[in-house]
């Protein structure tokens, strides 16, 4: 039997790249866990005292639990939001991709990808709050809307591997375009509404600019917005802050593990028709 070679280069390159990933999140705990007088003397070395009452002061200084409300109750309402407007937006334009003017909306969904948004940031803050909507409402609209070039994109390439002949067929049988899509091409959609469901989650729950730009008032502040407690002009409590980033970032690193395969098969059959 011939014996594989080992790729080293490949090795090399994996070995790199996770040194890249672990050490941050390495120092990120180390510093969590540390006083002040130890992260002067080394931020590498492991902590002779481990300070878990960081922690506990994070959770105060930040009022960690009623941020924590807010971001969830933004990042649910995004997400369910966006899985029933969005799935059902790409759907009319799938299946009318032959007309111009579907066609063209696609395209236009599309290009909105390629639209920085620190150009239309301005505007918009100046038309949310003449519409009354810098509050947690608006923002949700927001990340329905924005999310709706990169999800218009994987839709509609997923939508094309699903044969018209199931909705031609329950047609036939005597269903509606709103039964059909409900009860037989959204079931179909579960893989693709895994991944535009997650990464609608970790968008929302880890954006910082726009609740800073859109929230009116403190007690809206989401977990991003709340870290900003721990730095003064003169300084910055490094300890307090990672043990708060550590909380906030939890839960969404949970989620990306236990869903990471669903974003990967996701994507790859949202961008490429079967």
């Amino acid at each position: 039997m011939k014996r594989e070679q080992t790729n080293w280069l490949v090795t090399l390159l994996i070995a790199l790249g996770s040194i890249v990933v672990i050490l941050p999140l390495y120092l990120t705990v180390m510093i969590a866990v540390k006083s002040p007088q130890e992260l002067a003397e080394s931020v590498f070395a492991l902590p002779r005292v481990w300070q878990w009452s960081n922690f506990s002061e994070a959770i105060r200084m930040t009022n960690f639990f009623h941020v924590f409300r807010n971001s969830a109750v933004i990042t649910i309402c995004s997400l369910i939001f966006t899985l029933l407007t969005n799935s059902m937006v790409a759907y009319a334009v799938a299946r009318n991709m032959d007309k111009r003017l579907f066609r063209s909306l696609y395209y236009y969904f599309v290009s909105a990808l390629f639209v920085p948004f620190p150009i239309i940031m301005l505007p918009l803050v100046k038309e949310m709050s003449a519409l009354g909507m810098n509050n947690q409402f608006g923002l949700i609209v927001l990340y329905v809307v924005y999310g709706i070039s990169f999800n218009m994109f994987l839709y509609v390439g997923y939508l094309k591997s699903i044969p018209a002949e199931l909705e031609e067929a329950a047609m036939m049988d005597g269903a509606s375009v709103w039964s059909t899509f409900w009860r037989v091409i959204f079931p179909l959609l579960s893989p693709i509404n895994a991944t535009v469901g997650i990464l609608t989650c970790i968008w929302a729950w880890n954006d910082f600019l726009l609740p800073f730009i859109i929230l009116s008032k403190p007690t809206m502040a989401t977990l991003p917005l709340a870290q900003y407690i721990f730095q003064s002009q003169f300084s910055v409590q490094y300890n307090y802050a990672f043990a708060s980033y550590l909380m906030a970032l939890s839960p969404m690193v949970l989620v990306y593990l236990i869903a990471q395969r669903w974003i990967i098969s996701g994507v790859l059959r949202g961008a490429l028709k079967s």
